[in-house]
Protein backbone atom coordinates (compact mmCIF):
# COMPACT_ATOMS: atom_id res chain seq x y z
CA UNK A 1 0.00 0.00 0.00
CA UNK A 2 1.87 3.26 -0.94
CA UNK A 3 2.38 6.21 1.20
CA UNK A 4 -0.59 8.51 -0.29
CA UNK A 5 -3.36 5.70 -0.16
CA UNK A 6 -2.27 5.00 3.53
CA UNK A 7 -2.56 8.79 3.95
CA UNK A 8 -5.66 9.13 2.20
CA UNK A 9 -7.32 6.20 4.37
CA UNK A 10 -6.11 8.15 7.73
CA UNK A 11 -7.91 11.17 6.88
CA UNK A 12 -10.86 9.15 6.09
CA UNK A 13 -10.93 7.88 9.46
CA UNK A 14 -10.41 10.69 11.38
CA UNK A 15 -12.94 12.56 9.44
CA UNK A 16 -15.60 9.65 10.95
CA UNK A 17 -13.97 9.97 13.99
CA UNK A 18 -14.88 13.55 14.06
CA UNK A 19 -18.32 13.98 12.62
CA UNK A 20 -19.21 11.24 15.05
CA UNK A 21 -17.93 13.23 18.01
CA UNK A 22 -19.49 16.13 16.32
CA UNK A 23 -22.18 18.38 18.87
CA UNK A 24 -25.27 20.00 17.68
CA UNK A 25 -23.35 22.87 16.65
CA UNK A 26 -21.30 21.34 14.02
CA UNK A 27 -22.10 23.22 10.35
CA UNK A 28 -23.85 21.08 7.68
CA UNK A 29 -24.38 21.79 3.69
CA UNK A 30 -27.39 24.12 3.23
CA UNK A 31 -29.13 23.34 0.46
CA UNK A 32 -32.15 25.19 0.34
CA UNK A 33 -33.13 28.53 2.15
CA UNK A 34 -34.52 27.69 5.64
CA UNK A 35 -31.95 25.12 5.86
CA UNK A 36 -29.89 25.34 9.38
CA UNK A 37 -26.21 25.69 9.49
CA UNK A 38 -25.40 25.22 12.59
CA UNK A 39 -27.31 25.22 15.99
CA UNK A 40 -26.33 26.05 19.29
CA UNK A 41 -27.36 25.40 22.50
CA UNK A 42 -27.56 28.94 24.35
CA UNK A 43 -29.36 30.82 27.54
CA UNK A 44 -31.03 33.86 27.07
CA UNK A 45 -31.66 36.47 29.98
CA UNK A 46 -34.44 39.11 30.70
CA UNK A 47 -32.21 41.41 33.06
CA UNK A 48 -28.42 41.81 32.31
CA UNK A 49 -25.71 40.15 34.86
CA UNK A 50 -27.38 36.91 33.58
CA UNK A 51 -30.56 37.44 35.97
CA UNK A 52 -34.13 35.87 35.24
CA UNK A 53 -33.35 33.43 32.96
CA UNK A 54 -36.25 32.32 30.44
CA UNK A 55 -37.54 29.12 30.82
CA UNK A 56 -37.31 27.57 27.37
CA UNK A 57 -34.76 26.01 25.45
CA UNK A 58 -32.68 28.06 23.19
CA UNK A 59 -30.74 27.85 20.00
CA UNK A 60 -28.41 30.28 18.33
CA UNK A 61 -28.78 29.21 14.58
CA UNK A 62 -27.47 29.97 11.23
CA UNK A 63 -30.37 29.26 8.31
CA UNK A 64 -29.88 29.76 4.45
CA UNK A 65 -32.37 32.67 3.50
CA UNK A 66 -32.22 34.78 0.44
CA UNK A 67 -31.23 38.60 -0.02
CA UNK A 68 -33.36 41.62 -1.71
CA UNK A 69 -31.36 40.66 -5.17
CA UNK A 70 -32.88 36.89 -4.97
CA UNK A 71 -29.01 35.91 -4.15
CA UNK A 72 -28.08 33.01 -1.52
CA UNK A 73 -27.17 34.39 1.93
CA UNK A 74 -26.87 32.96 5.86
CA UNK A 75 -28.75 34.58 8.43
CA UNK A 76 -28.28 34.57 12.16
CA UNK A 77 -31.44 34.17 14.74
CA UNK A 78 -32.49 32.49 18.25
CA UNK A 79 -35.07 29.54 18.44
CA UNK A 80 -36.85 29.49 22.05
CA UNK A 81 -38.93 26.52 22.64
CA UNK A 82 -40.85 25.88 26.18
CA UNK A 83 -39.91 22.97 28.00
CA UNK A 84 -43.40 22.33 29.16
CA UNK A 85 -45.43 19.97 26.87
CA UNK A 86 -48.19 21.10 24.76
CA UNK A 87 -51.31 19.47 23.91
CA UNK A 88 -51.78 19.03 19.80
CA UNK A 89 -49.00 20.65 17.67
CA UNK A 90 -46.92 23.26 18.86
CA UNK A 91 -47.55 26.64 17.21
CA UNK A 92 -43.93 28.20 16.02
CA UNK A 93 -44.14 32.54 15.54
CA UNK A 94 -41.75 33.78 13.13
CA UNK A 95 -40.88 37.33 16.11
CA UNK A 96 -39.51 40.64 13.49
CA UNK A 97 -38.00 42.86 15.79
CA UNK A 98 -37.63 46.71 15.61
CA UNK A 99 -34.87 48.50 15.44
CA UNK A 100 -31.62 47.76 17.15
CA UNK A 101 -28.95 49.07 14.75
CA UNK A 102 -26.06 48.47 12.34
CA UNK A 103 -23.38 46.84 14.04
CA UNK A 104 -23.44 43.33 14.91
CA UNK A 105 -22.93 43.88 18.63
CA UNK A 106 -26.67 44.94 18.49
CA UNK A 107 -28.25 41.79 16.83
CA UNK A 108 -30.74 40.20 19.24
CA UNK A 109 -29.18 37.07 19.29
CA UNK A 110 -26.19 38.56 21.11
CA UNK A 111 -28.72 41.08 23.05
CA UNK A 112 -30.87 37.71 24.41
CA UNK A 113 -27.70 36.43 25.88
CA UNK A 114 -26.62 39.22 27.37
CA UNK A 115 -30.20 39.91 28.79
CA UNK A 116 -30.25 43.62 27.19
CA UNK A 117 -33.07 43.12 24.96
CA UNK A 118 -36.07 45.09 25.89
CA UNK A 119 -38.42 42.52 23.29
CA UNK A 120 -37.66 38.98 25.29
CA UNK A 121 -40.54 40.97 26.99
CA UNK A 122 -42.87 40.81 24.50
CA UNK A 123 -41.69 37.35 23.26
CA UNK A 124 -41.95 35.35 26.70
CA UNK A 125 -45.75 36.80 26.23
CA UNK A 126 -45.94 34.02 23.97
CA UNK A 127 -43.88 31.11 25.52
CA UNK A 128 -45.67 31.30 28.02
CA UNK A 129 -48.31 30.59 25.84
CA UNK A 130 -46.72 27.88 25.01
CA UNK A 131 -45.74 28.66 21.68
CA UNK A 132 -42.17 28.31 20.19
CA UNK A 133 -40.25 31.95 18.94
CA UNK A 134 -38.17 32.22 16.54
CA UNK A 135 -36.28 35.54 16.02
CA UNK A 136 -34.86 36.68 13.11
CA UNK A 137 -31.31 39.17 13.21
CA UNK A 138 -31.88 39.89 10.02
CA UNK A 139 -29.40 40.03 7.10
CA UNK A 140 -25.40 41.06 7.83
CA UNK A 141 -26.38 41.52 11.54
CA UNK A 142 -24.71 39.37 13.29
CA UNK A 143 -23.45 37.77 10.19
CA UNK A 144 -20.84 39.02 7.50
CA UNK A 145 -21.48 42.07 5.69
CA UNK A 146 -23.42 45.43 6.37
CA UNK A 147 -27.16 44.89 7.74
CA UNK A 148 -29.01 46.01 4.88
CA UNK A 149 -31.80 47.71 7.26
CA UNK A 150 -35.15 48.43 5.61
CA UNK A 151 -34.65 46.29 2.85
CA UNK A 152 -37.99 44.76 2.91
CA UNK A 153 -37.78 41.63 0.84
CA UNK A 154 -34.90 40.51 2.52
CA UNK A 155 -36.44 41.02 6.01
CA UNK A 156 -39.60 39.16 4.86
CA UNK A 157 -36.88 36.05 3.69
CA UNK A 158 -35.02 35.92 6.83
CA UNK A 159 -38.44 35.89 8.61
CA UNK A 160 -40.16 33.18 6.54
CA UNK A 161 -36.56 31.29 6.50
CA UNK A 162 -36.32 31.55 10.30
CA UNK A 163 -39.71 29.70 10.76
CA UNK A 164 -38.69 26.79 8.10
CA UNK A 165 -35.15 26.91 10.25
CA UNK A 166 -37.29 26.28 13.73
CA UNK A 167 -38.34 23.13 12.37
CA UNK A 168 -35.00 21.79 11.14
CA UNK A 169 -33.18 22.08 14.66
CA UNK A 170 -32.07 18.91 15.86
CA UNK A 171 -33.92 18.25 19.20
CA UNK A 172 -36.66 21.42 19.11
CA UNK A 173 -39.27 18.83 18.93
CA UNK A 174 -41.28 21.02 16.23
CA UNK A 175 -43.16 19.88 13.36
CA UNK A 176 -43.00 21.10 9.81
CA UNK A 177 -46.76 21.34 8.90
CA UNK A 178 -48.13 23.01 11.99
CA UNK A 179 -49.55 26.27 12.57
CA UNK A 180 -47.30 29.53 12.01
CA UNK A 181 -48.02 32.74 13.10
CA UNK A 182 -45.62 36.48 12.80
CA UNK A 183 -45.62 39.22 15.10
CA UNK A 184 -43.47 42.27 14.29
CA UNK A 185 -43.44 46.23 15.00
CA UNK A 186 -41.55 49.14 13.17
CA UNK A 187 -39.09 47.79 11.20
CA UNK A 188 -40.75 44.34 12.84
CA UNK A 189 -43.53 45.80 11.20
CA UNK A 190 -43.01 45.93 7.70
CA UNK A 191 -40.59 42.90 8.03
CA UNK A 192 -43.74 40.71 8.96
CA UNK A 193 -45.93 42.76 6.31
CA UNK A 194 -43.10 41.70 3.37
CA UNK A 195 -43.59 38.17 5.07
CA UNK A 196 -46.90 38.79 4.59
CA UNK A 197 -46.66 39.41 0.64
CA UNK A 198 -44.24 37.28 0.06
CA UNK A 199 -45.07 33.63 1.68
CA UNK A 200 -47.81 32.88 -0.73
CA UNK A 201 -44.69 32.69 -3.75
CA UNK A 202 -41.71 32.12 -1.66
CA UNK A 203 -42.55 29.73 1.15
CA UNK A 204 -46.31 28.43 0.14
CA UNK A 205 -46.19 25.23 2.17
CA UNK A 206 -45.94 27.45 5.78
CA UNK A 207 -49.71 27.06 7.30
CA UNK A 208 -49.17 30.69 7.78
CA UNK A 209 -52.68 31.35 9.92
CA UNK A 210 -51.85 35.32 10.87
CA UNK A 211 -49.58 38.32 10.85
CA UNK A 212 -49.69 41.05 13.06
CA UNK A 213 -47.73 43.93 12.28
CA UNK A 214 -47.80 47.21 14.02
CA UNK A 215 -45.76 50.33 13.55
CA UNK A 216 -45.28 49.71 10.33
CA UNK A 217 -42.76 51.89 7.96
CA UNK A 218 -44.57 51.13 4.57
CA UNK A 219 -43.61 53.56 2.86
CA UNK A 220 -39.35 54.73 3.14
CA UNK A 221 -39.84 58.20 1.27
CA UNK A 222 -42.59 59.28 3.46
CA UNK A 223 -40.86 58.16 6.33
CA UNK A 224 -37.95 59.77 5.70
CA UNK A 225 -39.37 63.04 4.75
CA UNK A 226 -41.02 63.26 8.35
CA UNK A 227 -38.02 62.33 10.20
CA UNK A 228 -35.48 64.79 7.60
CA UNK A 229 -34.39 67.46 10.74
CA UNK A 230 -35.83 65.18 13.65
CA UNK A 231 -34.38 63.99 16.60
CA UNK A 232 -35.05 60.63 15.20
CA UNK A 233 -33.04 61.78 11.71
CA UNK A 234 -30.85 58.37 12.54
CA UNK A 235 -33.74 56.04 11.48
CA UNK A 236 -33.53 57.33 8.05
CA UNK A 237 -29.76 57.69 7.62
CA UNK A 238 -29.52 54.26 8.88
CA UNK A 239 -32.53 53.27 6.46
CA UNK A 240 -30.16 54.96 3.62
CA UNK A 241 -27.24 52.74 5.19
CA UNK A 242 -29.22 49.44 4.73
CA UNK A 243 -30.95 50.13 1.70
CA UNK A 244 -27.48 51.01 -0.13
CA UNK A 245 -25.63 47.75 1.60
CA UNK A 246 -28.86 45.84 -0.40
CA UNK A 247 -29.01 47.45 -4.13
CA UNK A 248 -24.87 48.01 -4.89
CA UNK A 249 -25.88 50.81 -7.48
CA UNK A 250 -27.43 52.88 -5.02
CA UNK A 251 -23.81 54.20 -4.10
CA UNK A 252 -24.91 56.37 -1.72
CA UNK A 253 -20.89 57.49 -0.74
CA UNK A 254 -20.84 58.83 -4.02
CA UNK A 255 -23.96 61.35 -3.40
CA UNK A 256 -22.55 62.69 0.34
CA UNK A 257 -20.47 65.24 1.26
CA UNK A 258 -17.11 64.73 3.25
CA UNK A 259 -19.05 65.28 6.74
CA UNK A 260 -21.44 62.77 5.53
CA UNK A 261 -19.51 59.88 4.44
CA UNK A 262 -17.88 60.21 7.95
CA UNK A 263 -20.79 60.44 9.77
CA UNK A 264 -22.54 57.70 7.71
CA UNK A 265 -19.37 55.17 8.18
CA UNK A 266 -19.35 56.06 11.86
CA UNK A 267 -23.29 54.68 12.08
CA UNK A 268 -22.12 51.28 10.37
CA UNK A 269 -20.90 49.73 13.56
CA UNK A 270 -23.04 51.64 16.05
CA UNK A 271 -26.49 50.52 17.90
CA UNK A 272 -29.98 52.97 17.97
CA UNK A 273 -28.78 54.83 20.84
CA UNK A 274 -25.66 56.09 19.03
CA UNK A 275 -26.66 56.45 15.98
CA UNK A 276 -29.73 58.65 17.02
CA UNK A 277 -27.37 60.73 19.05
CA UNK A 278 -25.02 61.37 16.83
CA UNK A 279 -26.79 62.00 13.75
CA UNK A 280 -30.24 63.36 15.90
CA UNK A 281 -31.57 67.62 14.22
CA UNK A 282 -29.51 66.48 10.80
CA UNK A 283 -31.23 67.24 7.43
CA UNK A 284 -30.13 64.67 4.24
CA UNK A 285 -29.56 67.96 2.24
CA UNK A 286 -26.79 68.72 4.29
CA UNK A 287 -24.77 65.56 4.37
CA UNK A 288 -25.66 64.88 0.63
CA UNK A 289 -24.14 66.61 -2.84
CA UNK A 290 -27.68 65.74 -4.69
CA UNK A 291 -31.22 65.01 -4.32
CA UNK A 292 -30.68 61.15 -3.44
CA UNK A 293 -34.03 59.89 -2.79
CA UNK A 294 -35.19 61.26 -5.93
CA UNK A 295 -32.38 60.08 -8.39
CA UNK A 296 -33.87 56.78 -10.76
CA UNK A 297 -31.93 54.49 -9.15
CA UNK A 298 -33.29 55.23 -5.55
CA UNK A 299 -36.83 55.95 -6.86
CA UNK A 300 -36.96 52.30 -8.27
CA UNK A 301 -36.06 50.51 -5.13
CA UNK A 302 -38.14 52.55 -2.93
CA UNK A 303 -41.02 51.39 -5.18
CA UNK A 304 -39.45 47.98 -4.95
CA UNK A 305 -39.51 48.71 -0.89
CA UNK A 306 -42.93 50.08 -0.86
CA UNK A 307 -45.93 47.81 1.46
CA UNK A 308 -48.99 47.63 -0.54
CA UNK A 309 -48.71 46.34 -3.94
CA UNK A 310 -49.55 42.89 -3.04
CA UNK A 311 -52.90 41.52 -0.98
CA UNK A 312 -51.71 38.96 1.38
CA UNK A 313 -53.65 36.06 1.71
CA UNK A 314 -53.75 35.35 5.13
CA UNK A 315 -55.41 37.31 7.95
CA UNK A 316 -53.55 40.35 8.35
CA UNK A 317 -53.79 42.64 12.28
CA UNK A 318 -52.27 45.91 11.84
CA UNK A 319 -52.46 48.71 14.63
CA UNK A 320 -50.29 52.34 15.06
CA UNK A 321 -50.17 54.77 17.50
CA UNK A 322 -51.85 57.80 16.82
CA UNK A 323 -49.36 59.48 18.70
CA UNK A 324 -47.04 58.18 16.80
CA UNK A 325 -44.08 60.71 15.83
CA UNK A 326 -41.20 58.40 14.07
CA UNK A 327 -43.81 57.14 11.52
CA UNK A 328 -47.06 58.73 10.97
CA UNK A 329 -50.66 57.07 11.35
CA UNK A 330 -51.45 58.36 7.83
CA UNK A 331 -48.81 55.56 6.58
CA UNK A 332 -50.51 52.65 8.58
CA UNK A 333 -53.69 53.82 6.91
CA UNK A 334 -52.61 54.25 3.61
CA UNK A 335 -51.52 50.36 3.95
CA UNK A 336 -54.86 49.41 5.88
CA UNK A 337 -56.32 50.65 2.34
CA UNK A 338 -54.55 49.79 -0.37
CA UNK A 339 -54.70 46.17 1.18
CA UNK A 340 -58.55 46.39 1.59
CA UNK A 341 -59.16 47.78 -2.01
CA UNK A 342 -57.32 44.22 -2.68
CA UNK A 343 -59.76 42.07 -0.93
CA UNK A 344 -57.35 41.60 1.77
CA UNK A 345 -58.34 40.81 5.32
CA UNK A 346 -57.39 43.06 7.46
CA UNK A 347 -57.98 44.37 10.91
CA UNK A 348 -57.16 47.86 11.93
CA UNK A 349 -56.61 49.37 15.23
CA UNK A 350 -55.37 53.14 16.14
CA UNK A 351 -53.98 52.96 19.04
CA UNK A 352 -54.43 55.68 21.83
CA UNK A 353 -50.13 55.38 22.48
CA UNK A 354 -48.80 58.82 22.22
CA UNK A 355 -45.49 57.79 20.87
CA UNK A 356 -43.92 55.33 19.02
CA UNK A 357 -42.36 53.15 21.41
CA UNK A 358 -45.47 53.02 23.93
CA UNK A 359 -47.34 52.10 20.70
CA UNK A 360 -45.44 48.63 20.65
CA UNK A 361 -45.89 48.19 24.54
CA UNK A 362 -50.05 48.85 24.14
CA UNK A 363 -50.13 46.43 21.05
CA UNK A 364 -48.74 43.76 21.60
CA UNK A 365 -50.54 42.08 24.10
CA UNK A 366 -53.24 42.56 21.77
CA UNK A 367 -51.85 41.26 18.62
CA UNK A 368 -50.73 37.92 20.67
CA UNK A 369 -53.98 37.30 21.89
CA UNK A 370 -55.13 38.07 17.96
CA UNK A 371 -52.35 35.42 16.93
CA UNK A 372 -54.13 33.14 19.33
CA UNK A 373 -57.63 33.58 17.91
CA UNK A 374 -55.99 32.29 14.32
CA UNK A 375 -54.35 29.42 16.00
CA UNK A 376 -57.73 28.33 17.80
CA UNK A 377 -59.30 28.80 14.33
CA UNK A 378 -61.61 31.01 14.77
CA UNK A 379 -62.90 33.33 12.27
CA UNK A 380 -61.30 36.28 11.73
CA UNK A 381 -62.40 40.18 11.70
CA UNK A 382 -62.32 42.24 8.86
CA UNK A 383 -62.83 46.23 9.31
CA UNK A 384 -62.22 47.02 5.81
Amino acid sequence: MGLRVRVSIAFAAMATLILSLAPLSTPVHAATAGDVLTAQPVSVYLAPGQLLKVPARAWKILYHSTSATGAANQVSGTLLVPKAGYSGTRPIVGYAVGTHGLGDQCAPSAKMQQGTDAELALVSLMLVRGWAVVVTDYEGLGTPGDHTYMAGVSQGHAVLDSIRAATRVPGSGLATGGPVGVLGYSQGGSSAGWAAQLQPGYAPELKLRGVAAGGVPADLQRVADNLDGSSNFGLAAAAGVGLDAAYGELNLDGHLTAEGRALFADARDDCTDEIGSKLAGRTLDELTTSDVLNLPDWQARLAENRLGATRPQMPVYLYHAKGDEIIPMAIGNTLRREWCDKGARVLWTGLPAPNHVLGAVEGAPVAIQWLANRFFGLPALSNC
